[in-house]
């Protein structure tokens, strides 16, 4: 299956979101297809030997939209062409490789402008296709964002669309409805004493703001005649039945019949546009707003990158970075690709990746993620991510996304639109027609209820509900480190009643640490240590190499050890400076007949305690007990009262025996022990909780968790940046820090909200408007509504709706 985004052009509404993605799935072998009306994207999963990317396209273009593939346009500096044929040979070599869209060499600038899908292909390929052509491409400096481009191109246009329309709108309003409340006209203009004069000149003002709103017109008659009619057909219809009925009186007076000049309906059509047309500026600034989390992420990346060639440093393009290049990171820059620190020491901010502001000590063998800022030290490090492999450019691209996916939720509002424009015409048709038939009334009265039927009902604020909340809500995940990887996994999070840890490595730091150290009469701690930590240098047991490494932490010397045996489930037996050291549980002890005398009652309480104790028996005798533990980390215990305070039970997994696991419970005060559990039986301890009706996360490292993760109806992945890909989760937390899990909680609750507030006004502006509008209060003796002002509220609450998902961006998770 292929998985592919393009950009949709000509969509205004939910209306036409639905209908591209009804002509999209009608084609065999479409597996999905998505469409975010916020963003102007389709995504679409689809199977290649079945359908191609340009039948996708001609399907949309045959829906009266088109589809644009994702590309890149680049300009690149070629360097060794002398004549046409060089220029024909790097365009042919270009232009055979998969994702290339297109090519052109100016031989005169020396330039190749290529165009290419950025999801199949990256630069560094295009340019060793150029070097094995026998030129080489070197990277320009200016570099086209031309999605940014093409929205701020957007917002100009629509701005300079209403100041011409207004321009001629104002004097309009002020010819056709100045004389109602007193306003001098001058004389040539009264439509008493020159209706013709009057009503010309209202036509000539009106004509230029339809020609600026043309579009409306374009695109609203070509979705109407193919069948999916969208809001720009309501719009159309209903202020070109104003202009063409406008048009008609202008006949009429002209061929005599002067009681026209009372009935013209200009200045409603142009007011209407005027209004629409500020609304969609409006629209267009705020859902610019929506993405400014992603755009943040990817302005982090530095441009260049300064790597070693031939133990010199040189400064290049960072496309041109590969895997193995040693890169050389100063103080206060910020590091270009992921890698392992091969000299030096420093300390990094990860805080625009992982949210955490303490910076990280990195030394030899450490890994550093690319866009964090080196702090204090000069290190060199060798690349082992680049492009889309690093880390930034997969957090992009889970945000990107789940920006592009759609929340159950989102699903109730798409059906509704795609049947509510045609429902609308029919009513505004059926509504004008029985005014004038049944109700008796006037054709200006029943063009009055047909125009205002059409442009209060826009389904707009429908299709922009969903979308603008989860961008913003995802985008404020990502700022804390919380990585939501579909709108689903957003809408779930907020239900979740049980929250299920992984034990190790979740809530404990998975790495056991010495916690206790007991000695026998005459003997030294540090005797007891070293002779234990030389006892388990071989071992690659985790609790022994706790041991080496509280030896080394302490600066105790081990001796060597010789006759090394392991007796499995037991301990180890060793021979020291000659004498015989055992190392391991009571078992052990017995069996060796070793006496025990009153350290089984100490063994006893370490053991309840959560601790592992170790007994070390030298040449017969009991020389002391060391204590090993997976200590909690210091953030479960918050994390888990957090999670208490907002209604939520907490369970914890674990293989341990029931004793350790529930001492661990016991600190953190974890509700539900799941202990003695094998990796392989997690999912199925998940599913019992299911069966409960519990809507369960379950919270772990990944690896070993990832059935069930994956069985849960949320799975939390948590760790460092370096395991952010992890297919099993559907919310990824960057740091290792179980407050976390609230912030994801809290973020979907927050988000699930801010949604229903969007679709309850949504829904609730339709459903009152279009009454009022079909000239229900008239009936009972009240006002009738102005066209005018029904474009206003159409406008102001697609505005409304995204400005209300904007808050969100003040989103903070309480962390106390």
């Amino acid at each position: 299956m292929a998985l592919k985004s393009f950009k949709i052009d000509g969509m205004t509404c939910a209306a036409c979101a639905r209908a591209v993605e009804r002509a999209v799935r009608k084609l065999d072998g479409i597996a999905n297809a998505n469409v975010n009306l916020a963003t102007e994207k389709l995504t679409v999963e689809y199977d290649e030997g079945k359908v191609t990317a340009d039948a996708i396209q001609n399907a949309v273009e045959k829906a009266g939209y088109k589809a644009i593939a994702e590309t890149v346009t680049k300009t690149l500096k070629i360097e060794g062409m002398t004549c046409a044929a060089c220029a024909k040979a790097v365009e042919r070599a270009v232009r055979k490789l998969d994702g290339i869209l297109g090519a052109d060499v100016n031989l005169a600038t020396e330039k190749l402008t290529v165009t290419y899908d950025s999801s199949i292909i990256r630069v560094s390929e295009i340019k060793k296709a150029v070097e094995k052509a026998g030129y080489k491409a070197v990277d320009e400096d200016i570099k086209a964002d031309t999605d940014k481009d093409k929205k701020e191109k957007e917002k100009r246009v629509l701005w300079v669309r209403f100041i011409i329309s207004a321009i001629f709108t104002v004097p309009l309003l002020y010819i056709s409805m100045g004389h109602m409340i007193g306003l001098p006209l001058p004389r040539f203009l009264d439509h008493m004493m020159h209706p013709l004069a009057f009503a010309l000149a209202q036509l000539i003002l009106t004509l230029p703001v339809v020609a600026v709103g043309y579009r409306y017109y374009i695109v609203g008659l070509k979705t109407l005649f193919k069948g999916s009619p969208n809001m720009d057909s309501l719009i159309a219809i209903g202020t070109g039945a104003a202009v063409i009925y406008g048009i008609f009186a202008v006949i009429q007076i002209i061929s005599g019949n002067h009681s026209y000049a009372n009935e013209l309906y200009f200045e409603s059509a142009a007011v209407i546009l005027t209004l629409i047309t500020l609304g969609k500026y409006f629209e267009t600034v705020s859902k610019g707003k929506t993405s400014e989390a992603i755009k943040k992420l990817m302005g982090l990346t530095p441009k260049t990158a300064v790597i070693i060639r031939n133990d010199t440093e040189v400064e290049i393009p960072i496309d041109e970075v590969e895997v193995g290049d040693i890169i050389v990171v100063k103080p206060g820059e910020r590091v270009p690709v992921d890698g392992i620190v091969i000299d030096g020491i420093t300390s990094v901010d990860e805080s625009m990746l992982t949210g955490e502001s303490i910076p990280v000590e990195k030394q030899v063998g450490d890994t550093v993620i690319g866009a964090s800022i080196n702090k204090n030290g000069s290190i060199r490090y060798k690349a082992t991510r680049v492009g889309k492999d690093t880390v930034l450019s997969q957090i992009i691209k889970l945000v990107e996304d789940a920006q592009g996916s759609k929340a159950p939720i989102a699903k109730m509002a798409d059906i509704i639109s795609g049947y509510f424009v045609p429902i609308v015409i029919v009513l505004a048709l059926l509504s004008g027609l029985g005014w004038y038939f049944i109700g008796k009334q006037s054709v200006i009265f029943a063009l009055t209820i047909f125009i205002s039927v059409l442009v209060i009902a826009c389904p707009c604020a429908l299709g922009l509900a969903t979308p603008t909340a989860i961008m913003v809500g995802t985008g404020k995940g990502a700022e804390y480190g919380v990585l939501i990887k579909s709108g689903e996994a957003l809408e779930i999070a907020h239900k979740v009643d049980t929250v299920v840890f992984d034990k190790t490595g979740t809530i404990t730091e998975g790495k056991p640490k010495v916690t206790d150290i007991y000695t026998a009469d005459g003997i030294v701690k540090e005797e007891l240590i070293s002779m234990a930590a030389s006892a388990e240098k071989g071992s690659e047991h985790p609790l022994g190499e706790a041991i080496v490494k509280y030896a080394e932490d302490m600066g105790i010397k081990t001796r060597n050890a010789s006759d090394f045996r392991a007796i499995p489930g037991h301990g180890i037996e060793v021979t020291i400076d000659g004498r015989q050291v055992l190392l391991g549980n009571r078992k052990l002890m017995t069996d060796r007949e070793i006496a025990l005398e009153n350290w089984e009652e100490l063994s006893d309480r370490l053991a309840d305690e959560g601790k592992t104790p170790m007994y070390i028996a030298v040449s017969g005798n009991l020389a002391g007990i060391i204590a090993v533990a997976d200590t909690v980390k210091d953030t479960s215990k918050r994390a888990i009262e957090q999670l208490h305070r907002m209604g939520i039970k907490v369970a914890m997994i674990t293989g341990d025996n029931r004793k350790t696991a529930q001492a661990i419970a016991k600190q953190v005060g974890i509700d539900r022990v799941l202990s003695e559990v094998l990796p392989q039986d997690k999912a199925e301890e998940v599913k019992k909780l299911q069966s409960e009706g519990r809507i369960v996360a379950m919270v772990g490292d990944g690896i070993n968790d990832a059935p069930a993760l994956a069985q849960a109806d949320i799975g939390i992945a948590i760790g460092s940046g370096t395991d952010v890909a992890m297919e099993s989760a559907d919310i990824v937390l960057m740091r290792s820090d179980l407050t976390d899990v609230p912030t994801a909680i809290q973020l979907s609750r927050s988000t699930i909200r801010n949604i229903k507030e969007n679709l309850f006004w949504a829904f609730a502006y339709n459903t009152i408007g279009i009454p009022v509008a079909m000239g229900i209060l008239h009936i009972f003796g009240g006002p009738l509504l102005n066209p005018m002002i029904a474009g206003a509220a159409m406008s102001l609450s697609s505005v409304s709706v995204v400005t209300n998902a904007l808050r969100l961006r003040r989103f903070k998770p309480v962390k106390e």
